[in-house]
Formats: C-alpha cells, sequence, structure tokens
C-alpha cells in the first residue's frame, strides 16, 4: 500500500485536529507536528489554514457517502434510515465528543469565512439534494405520505440530525439519535 504524500497527510491530520478541537485551536505548527511534516512544507501544498480547511471540507464530503443514497438497489427509506444509522455509530464511536465536522464549522467559521461558509453551504446542500433524492423515491412508492415536499423534509431531516448532533455532545448518549429515529419513523406511510 502506498505511503500518503504529505499533502494528504497534512489533510487527513487537519481532518482529526479540527475535528477534535476545532479550526481556531489549532495553528499549523499544531498540524505540522501531529503530520510529523516541518512547517515550511505545509506552505508548498495551502497557502493558508483557510485553505487547508477546505481541503478537509471536501474529504469529510467525500467520507461522509452522500453517494449511498443514491443506490437504487436499496430501497429508500432504508437507505434513508441505514444513513442516519451509520452517522449515529460514528458519534457513538467517538464518545458523542467530536459533532459533524459541517456543523462543528458552520458554528465556528461561518462568521469568520466567507470561503468557507459558501463551501459549507453546498456541502449541505449536496446533502439535502441526496436525501431529497431518496424521499422523492419513497414518495414514489408511495412509502411517504404524498402531502410531504421531498425537498422541504430533506431540509428538515438535516437540520434536525445536527441538531441531534450537538444535543448528542451535550448528553454524552444516543437519547437524541433516537428521538430522531421515531419522528422519522413516524413520517412514514404505513
Amino acid at each position: 500500500m502506498p505511503r500518503p504524500n504529505v499533502r494528504d497527510k497534512l489533510i487527513a491530520v487537519a481532518l482529526k485536529l479540527f475535528h477534535t478541537r476545532g479550526y481556531n485551536a489549532c495553528g499549523v505548527l499544531d498540524i505540522t507536528d501531529a503530520a510529523g511534516v516541518p512547517k515550511g512544507s505545509f506552505y508548498n501544498h495551502f497557502k493558508s489554514k483557510e485553505l487547508l480547511a477546505l481541503e478537509v471540507l471536501n474529504f469529510y464530503k467525500k467520507i461522509a457517502r452522500f453517494d449511498i443514497l443514491k443506490d437504487k438497489s436499496i430501497p429508500p427509506i432504508e437507505r434513508l434510515q441505514s444513513h442516519f444509522k451509520s452517522y449515529g455509530a460514528m458519534h457513538v464511536k467517538w464518545r458523542y465528543k467530536r459533532g459533524c465536522l459541517m456543523g462543528n464549522f458552520a458554528a465556528e467559521l461561518s462568521p469568520q469565512s466567507q470561503l468557507i461558509r459558501k463551501s459549507l453551504k453546498k456541502a449541505f446542500d449536496d446533502w439535502c439534494d441526496a436525501i431529497t433524492g431518496a424521499l422523492q423515491e419513497a414518495k414514489e412508492r408511495k412509502e411517504l405520505g404524498a402531502h410531504y415536499d421531498p425537498a422541504s423534509l430533506a431540509r428538515f431531516l438535516v437540520n434536525s440530525w445536527e441538531g441531534a448532533v450537538m444535543r448528542s455532545k451535550v448528553v454524552r448518549n444516543a437519547s437524541p439519535f433516537e428521538d430522531f429515529a421515531v419522528t422519522f419513523n413516524s413520517l412514514l406511510k404505513r
């Protein structure tokens, strides 16, 4: 297996540090030290920490696997339930301490970085679009009430999920995810 190059290593280390400590609590030296590379090599790959954060966000979107929501070989409601259940399992693994990097960045960086705010908007829009597609398919299969607007419901689900993630960091248990699942399941047409 090939060794990661310095750029990829910086992105992976920054993801972990930004996710556990926050963007503002990490300096370039923290990132390069954790990556085991000289500080000067950072600037060979990134002009600023803000541009590194954009790359971290793009990498996080890839590992978030929104594409799974488009897998038509799995029924749409099952895809959605599995999607949120797998996200909940990640938070259990992290002992409810990390939260969602997108949500964390939204809270921390939206007021201070227009560039990151715009990238976050796109990331949330992409997530909502993937959920909208699955909900539209469920509606066509009559597994979701005809009165629901899939796009509006998708935004509601993402907003609710992000709130559940934030609350799980406070209560340090899965109860917010369980509440989310109960409410989501109550929306389904039986």
